[in-house]
C-alpha cells in the first residue's frame, strides 16, 4: 500500500472564510491564538491526506471520530485570522452530496450502506446539540462554481506557476514551490457587496434558476460570519488539471464580473460573449473527470 504522502490530490476547490480571533468565544479563542504562533500550521495537503487516509481501512471511516483541532491561519495588516477544518461536520456534508454524484451500486461499493446509515444517525444526534454549527470551508469537485466568481475582483487574483508545469504527469501530491497555486482573496464587505449587486441584476435581467438560487445560498452562508473576515477562493487540486498556460490565462472572475456588468447595461451580447467563455473553459477541465 502506498504511503499516504504519496495519495494524489483529487481535483478539488474551496470556497474558505478565515473569521478574526474576536469572532471567536473563549475558550476556543485561547485556542487558536496558541495554534496560530506555532513555527508551522499544517497545509490544505495536510488535511486531505489525513481524511484520505480515513478511507484506506476496511470498512472506511467516512466521518472523523474525533473533531480536527487544526485550522488554516492568515495574517492580515497585523490581525490573526483562522479557517477551522471543522472536519466531522464536513464529512456529514459531503455524503448527503455523495448520492448525486454518484451512481448507487459504485456508491455502495464505496461506502457500504450500513456505513452510511450510522453516519447519518451520528449527524443527527449531533446535529441535535449542535443546531447552529456551520462549516468554514465549502468543496467543489471537478469544477469552481460559477457563483464563487462573483464574490471577487480580478484585482484580487494571486496566480504563482511554481517550479514546474501545471498538468504534468508527474506526482501532484507534493507540497512547497513545486506547485503551482490560483488564489482569490477579499475582505467579507466586498464579497457581500459584490454578492448583492450581481442578485440584484440578475432578477432585474433573468428568470429564476440555479444561478440564482446559488447566489442565495451562498449569501446566507456568509451572513454566519464576522463581518471582518477574509473571504478566499482556493482552485486547490484543480490546478494539476490544467495545463500552465492555460492556468496563467484564466481570468473567470474577470469574465463573471463583465457577464454581470453587460446585463446590467442591457448588452445581452457582451454578456453572453463573457458568460461563453467561462463556461468553455471550465467545460474542458469537466470532461477530463471522464477520461482515462
Amino acid at each position: 500500500m502506498p504511503a499516504v504522502t504519496s495519495l494524489l490530490v483529487p481535483y478539488s476547490s474551496y470556497l474558505r472564510v478565515y473569521e478574526p480571533l474576536a469572532a471567536f468565544p473563549e475558550p476556543e479563542r485561547g485556542h487558536w491564538r496558541r495554534y496560530a504562533t506555532r513555527d508551522r500550521t499544517p497545509t490544505a495537503q495536510d488535511e486531505l491526506r489525513r481524511s484520505l487516509a480515513d478511507l484506506l481501512p476496511t470498512p472506511p471511516i467516512p466521518v472523523p471520530v474525533h473533531e480536527s483541532g487544526d485550522a488554516f491561519v492568515v495574517e492580515v495588516d497585523g490581525v490573526v485570522c483562522v479557517c477551522p477544518w471543522r472536519t466531522r461536520l464536513r464529512g456529514w456534508l459531503a455524503l448527503e452530496e455523495l448520492g448525486d454524484l454518484l451512481p448507487l451500486p459504485l456508491l455502495d461499493a464505496v461506502l457500504p450502506p450500513v456505513v452510511r446509515g450510522q453516519a447519518a444517525v451520528d449527524y443527527e444526534r449531533w446535529r441535535e446539540r449542535n443546531p447552529d454549527a456551520r462549516p468554514w470551508i465549502r468543496t467543489a469537485v471537478w469544477q469552481v462554481p460559477v457563483r464563487w466568481f462573483v464574490l471577487f475582483s480580478d484585482d484580487e487574483r494571486l496566480y504563482e506557476a511554481g517550479g514546474a508545469e501545471a498538468g504534468g504527469t508527474g506526482p501532484v501530491g507534493a507540497d512547497g514551490p513545486e506547485a503551482p497555486l490560483m488564489r482569490y482573496r477579499t475582505p467579507m464587505v466586498e464579497a457581500r457587496r459584490r454578492l448583492a449587486r450581481a442578485l440584484k441584476t440578475l432578477r432585474d435581467t433573468v428568470d429564476d434558476g440555479p444561478l440564482i438560487d446559488g447566489l442565495v445560498d451562498v449569501g446566507r452562508w456568509l451572513e454566519e460570519f464576522h463581518p471582518r473576515s477574509l473571504v478566499e477562493l482556493d482552485y486547490g487540486g484543480l490546478v494539476h488539471a490544467l495545463p500552465g498556460a492555460q492556468l496563467a490565462e484564466d481570468r473567470s472572475a474577470a469574465d463573471v464580473a463583465a457577464a454581470i456588468t453587460a446585463l446590467r447595461d442591457g448588452d445581452d451580447e457582451g454578456a453572453g460573449a463573457a458568460y461563453g467563455r467561462l463556461m468553455e473553459r471550465w467545460r474542458a477541465v469537466r470532461d477530463r473527470q471522464f477520461a482515462n
